[in-house]
């Protein structure tokens, strides 16, 4: 299992590694729009992967404290932050 955190106080969860596969997909297509400077794709692709983390994920509880395997950033991210963010591998290296 990984440890997922999405930040802005959506909390962290446990996913699978076909779920990690999928939020991997979404962060390489991130990657191609953010290059693309395609901010409304970027941002239909960050919520999705957010929906993908917290639909097929476990929640865990807050007051345990993980070290998180990959950070998402939060949905409301600009363009210019994800620059920063989704280059090259993006936040999951291949």
């Amino acid at each position: 299992m990984t440890v997922v955190r999405i930040l802005g106080g959506e909390g962290q969860f446990e996913v699978s590694s076909a779920v990690l596969n999928r939020i991997n997909e979404l962060d390489n297509k991130i990657v191609e729009e953010v290059e693309e400077k395609n901010e409304e794709r970027f941002r239909e692709l960050l919520v999705e992967m957010i929906l993908v983390v917290k639909r097929e994920g476990k929640a865990l509880d807050p007051a345990e404290i993980v070290e998180s395997d990959v950070i998402v950033p939060p949905a409301d991210l600009s363009l210019e932050e994800a620059k920063k963010i989704f280059t090259g591998e993006g936040i999951i290296p291949d």
